[in-house]
């Protein structure tokens, strides 16, 4: 296994420490998890290939791209709006 140093600000660091501890693992650990769960853009578009597929298939459905782009639309709104109430509720300092 090898070592990777990547610099971040210090509240991020202070951040991803707590959410390990929270968890209960080491940073490693924590940054593995990410890692896995993070998708690349090659495996976000062949999962988007293989849902296509499958509502075509199973309810037949062609997913046109003005559908996926309006899709793609509403979900960075609600992950804006999931954000903004994330912060809302954080306590000060």
């Amino acid at each position: 296994m090898s070592d990777v140093m990547i610099r971040v600000p210090a509240e991020v660091r202070d951040q991803l420490a707590a959410v390990a501890e929270g968890r209960g693992i080491s940073l490693r650990a924590l940054m593995q998890e990410i890692a896995a769960q993070t998708l690349t853009l090659e495996q976000i578009r062949a999962r988007a290939d293989r849902t296509r597929a499958l509502l075509a298939e199973r309810f037949g459905h062609d997913v046109t791209d003005e559908e996926s782009a309006e899709m793609r639309r509403r979900m960075r709104e609600a992950t804006a709006a999931h954000r903004a109430a994330l912060a809302g509720t954080e306590s000060p300092g």
